[in-house]
């Protein structure tokens, strides 16, 4: 049976604040458990004003805090932004308050220009080059290896369970050697979905804290009454899309009526590529696209991303989506 979770990136709309994004994903999050999600994450990005997940750590307290049994977790953590240490403290810290359900997903990218690593203090490329050390590194704090020199509390044999992000064959590589579970970005990135699945079953080790290879696939989700009405409410995604590629991000804007008719052919061939891991429009058609999906990917979850300018749309498509999927 697959599993169903959400990936939020706390979306800050144009007009609104960081108070409302953070009270949506709230609101999303009790959606996600009230529908039977096993998984409520949040994805690190900084420097951007549409999304407010930077302090992912703290977001995910806030979350925590306004739910009761979901699983919460980072989808995922740029390792190289950080020591080991510290995300050890800090996804300790959220497993001693949140015990039996915190997720730590770590991702390699650093995605960032020269401002971001400076105002970090980090070399971010030399940082990326020392991820694998660096998630070894980690998850020996976290299991409270007598070995070290040093220990992490909050983090010393906390109860986290770790996974692997991926866009590419290198963290599907990483999370086989490693035996993690391996979640892939297809919602986004799906140029190596099907190539970087294989890869990881095929060359899967078993660990100590999994025996056999445990696979999730992003899609992004609209799900409306209408088709028109799903195109329009997705609408407000694929805009902030075409503003970040050509190299204008801004806050999340409002849907636009048949957007992608305006939008110039090459646009439009980007958007389609992007999307093709989606299931957009009424729930019949949602539940047959994310169906066909599982049976190709063959995947034990499926995270659900998608941002809507009004944060009603989203849980509203939420429920839907998983009415149809449960029926």
């Amino acid at each position: 049976m697959t599993d169903f979770s959400i990936l939020d990136l706390v979306p800050v709309r144009e007009g609104g604040s960081l108070e409302e994004a953070f009270s949506a994903a709230v609101d999303l999050a009790r959606t996600a458990e009230k529908t039977g999600c096993t998984r409520f994450w949040v994805a690190e990005h900084h420097a951007m004003p549409g999304i407010a997940g930077g302090a992912t750590s703290v977001v995910l307290a806030h979350i925590g805090n306004g739910t009761s049994t979901i699983r919460i977790g980072s989808g995922g953590i740029m390792l190289p932004n950080h020591t080991p240490f510290q995300i050890a403290e800090q996804f300790g810290t959220l497993a001693a308050l949140f015990p039996g359900r915190v997720d730590l997903g770590l991702g390699r990218a650093p995605g960032a220009g020269p401002e971001l690593q400076r105002a970090l203090r980090k070399d971010l490329h030399r940082a990326a080059e020392m991820f694998p050390q660096d998630v070894v590194e980690l998850r020996a704090y976290l299991d409270g290896d007598p070995g070290l020199p040093i220990q992490a509390t909050p983090g010393q044999n906390a109860d986290v369970e770790l996974w692997m992000l991926g866009s590419s064959l290198f963290g599907a590589q990483l999370a086989a050697r490693l035996g993690l579970p391996y979640a892939f970005a297809s919602h986004f990135a799906p140029d190596h979905l099907d190539a970087a699945l294989e890869l990881y079953r095929s060359r899967f080790e078993p660990s100590a804290s999994l025996d056999r290879p445990h696979v999730m696939a992003a899609m992004n989700l609209f799900c409306a009454e209408s088709e028109a009405e799903a195109e329009r409410i997705a609408s407000s995604q694929l805009q902030a899309f075409v503003r970040l590629r050509t190299g204008s991000p801004g806050k999340l804007p409002p849907p636009i009526e048949g957007y992608r008719d305006t939008l110039p052919a090459n646009a439009r061939a980007m958007l389609d590529h992007i999307g093709q891991a989606s299931a957009v429009g009424t729930p019949v058609q949602v539940r047959e696209a994310i169906r066909g999906f599982v049976d190709r990917t063959g995947a034990d979850e499926i995270m659900l991303a998608g941002a809507t300018y009004d944060p009603a749309a989203r849980t509203r498509s939420l429920e839907l989506a998983m009415d149809a999927l449960n029926g």
